[in-house]
């Protein structure tokens, strides 16, 4: 691409559909630590493409995923080399995780951000964007009227079967673990694990525990949600949620994980500093809910890189963007999620998109320097407007 032929670009209005204005869409890079996922697969790109817009993805972007430069040219992208020039030119940002602060810089008023935000969680983030005066559009906020998070649930089901993957891997004693098999052998008993929450996560961290050989109890609130998993899953012990119940559970659990999510606000602690003496040394937490706060007080969020710490013998696994380990299978799975809708902000823009697909109106978290989603508002006493405003 020519330095005119760019120049032009960049001085395109944002998308109006008024003017039947086909959009420019950009995918940076995610520069998370050890994020390999990318927020639009080839095939997503083509899509967006054949509705007549028009995708930038930064080079290399795919490559964690296994997509190829190449990959995106044959789709109909456009490579650009730099993360400043993709965010330049873009009027939509799609993207995986939030923004981090080399990022803040790049955001524009005006720009649509659509990604996994979890505002409640980070101040920093929630003030960089109200600064920007972008929309902020939240994977993890987007609800269907019957409640449910169709662009959290992919990454939910990745997440709550990693936990258990990672569960057996850290509680290798080379790990720093307790040293025990999760299935056990004959004549010598499995692991226990708690799971904490019956949601999409829960479920499926159960279901691979189950799958894997241990002793699983599983807690929950709802008790339709607890007769649900008592149906199809009648080797999981079912439990109501309550910290006297919780507690009764610690000092036996090899393994507890954590997967409470209050959509959109900042996640309960579930087991508190002073519950950690309760358990065994060496016991292991997997706190899935990290991006949302974490469910356990004593979390706070790792990397891949280094996924744990311990405190008071309690090994904690805090990993902040678990799907982000297994790229190939995670950035497939969302792109089949996100793409109809990346697709109606293309194609109408996100007003029209946003007041005409009400679960996507859910997503609206920031719009030009206001918190319009209660959940964020509430977690740092701000002002929420209407976002029919």
């Amino acid at each position: 691409m020519t330095r005119d032929i760019y120049c032009r670009q960049l001085s395109l209005n944002f998308y109006n559909p008024l003017k039947n204005i086909a959009m420019i869409i950009g995918v940076p890079k995610e520069i998370k630590n050890n994020e390999n996922r990318v927020g639009l697969t080839p095939a997503g790109a083509k899509e967006l493409v054949n509705h007549g817009h028009t995708v930038y993805v930064q080079q290399t972007a795919g490559i964690g995923s296994g997509f190829s430069d190449q990959q995106y040219i044959d789709a109909g992208a456009k490579i650009l080399p730099t993360i400043e020039e993709v965010y330049g030119i873009a009027e939509m940002i799609v993207k995986v995780k939030e923004p981090i602060e080399p990022e803040y810089s790049l955001i524009k008023k005006d720009q649509v951000v659509f990604t996994y935000f979890h505002f409640a969680s980070d101040l920093p983030l929630t003030e960089a964007m109200l600064k920007s005066g972008a929309v902020c559009i939240a994977y993890e906020t987007v609800r269907l009227p019957d409640r449910s998070l169709p662009l959290l649930v992919p990454m939910s089901e990745v997440a709550g079967r990693m936990s258990v993957q990672q569960a057996a891997r850290f509680m290798e004693k080379p790990q720093g673990g307790m040293g025990k098999l999760i299935a056990g052998v004959p004549g010598v008993e499995p692991a226990k694990i708690l799971i904490l929450g019956a949601g999409v996560v829960g479920r499926n961290a159960a279901k691979i525990a189950v799958g894997m050989g241990a002793d699983v109890t599983i807690t929950d609130i709802s008790l339709p949600t607890l007769r649900h998993v008592a149906e199809v899953m009648p080797q999981v012990k079912t439990l109501y949620s309550s910290r006297h119940n919780i507690e009764e559970q610690l000092p036996t659990a090899d393994v507890v994980i954590g997967s409470v999510l209050v959509p959109g606000a900042k996640a309960p602690h579930l087991v508190t500093a002073d519950m950690l003496k309760l358990m065994r040394p060496g016991t292991l937490l997997v706190d899935v809910a990290i991006d949302q706060g974490g469910c356990f007080e004593t979390s706070h969020a790792t990397t891949h890189s280094e996924p744990t710490y311990e405190i008071d013998g309690v090994i904690h696994y805090c990993v902040a963007n678990i799907p982000g380990a297994v790229p190939m299978t995670s950035t497939l799975a969302l792109t089949n999620a996100t793409l109809p809708y990346a697709i109606q902000l293309a194609d109408k823009g996100w007003k029209k998109a946003c007041k005409e697909n009400k679960a996507l109106e859910q997503g609206l978290n920031i719009i030009d320097g206001k918190v319009v989603f209660p959940g964020v508002a509430e977690a740092f006493g701000m002002t929420c407007y209407p976002v029919e405003l």
